[in-house]
Formats: structure tokens, C-alpha cells, sequence
């Protein structure tokens, strides 16, 4: 009876052993394919997605900036095109004010008599 439980014994260990080590092999394979994924997409240009949230971020940013900026310009030219036509109103009127006035006659010298 005991050489039976010496065989179980036995094989109880040799499949422990192997079950362990079919584990360590499959850790093993999935390590090496993770790392042949990350060469193969590393090739590709691919980018992470902290690198895209960084420059979602900044686009972002961006854009509000332009925004306000374009806002800003807008008020900007509408203010000019406003003040542009007030002045240009006021230059006619003042040209008529300073334009001289053509006299009816030439008055003379009272020395020279001419």
C-alpha cells in the first residue's frame, strides 16, 4: 500500500510542477506578444493616449484663444469702420469752412491807387 501512495505522491509533484510550469510559459507568451504588439504598432507611428489627451488639450486652448482674438478683431474693425465714417463727414464740412470765399470785386489800394 505505501509504494501506491509513494507513485501518487510522485505524480502529484510532477503535475504541480508542470502545471506551474505551463503557467510561467504562458506568462512568458503573452509578455513576448504584448512586446512584439508595441514594436509593431511603434512602427506604425501610433501615438499614446496621454500624448493625445496632451495635444487634444492644447488644440483646445487653442481654439478658444482664436476665438476670443477673432472677437476682438471684430470689435475692432467695427469700431474703425465706424469712426472711419464720422471723420470723413466732418473733413467735407470743414473744407467748405475753409475754402475761400471769391470776392465780387477787387478792391483797391488806397496808396498806390490801383
Amino acid at each position: 500500500m505505501q509504494s501506491q501512495n509513494r507513485f501518487f505522491d510522485d505524480l502529484s509533484k510532477v503535475l504541480n510542477g508542470l502545471a506551474g510550469t505551463v503557467a510561467g510559459v504562458g506568462r512568458e507568451a503573452e509578455a513576448s506578444a504584448r512586446e512584439r504588439a508595441k514594436e509593431w504598432f511603434g512602427g506604425m507611428d501610433f501615438v499614446s493616449r496621454d500624448e493625445f489627451e496632451a495635444v487634444k488639450e492644447m488644440a483646445a486652448k487653442a481654439r478658444a484663444e482664436a476665438d476670443t482674438l477673432k472677437k476682438r478683431v471684430d470689435a475692432l474693425e467695427k469700431g474703425t469702420a465706424t469712426s472711419a465714417k464720422k471723420p470723413a463727414a466732418k473733413r467735407a464740412t470743414a473744407r467748405k469752412a475753409a475754402a475761400p470765399k471769391p470776392t465780387a470785386s477787387k478792391a483797391r489800394s488806397p496808396k498806390t491807387g490801383n
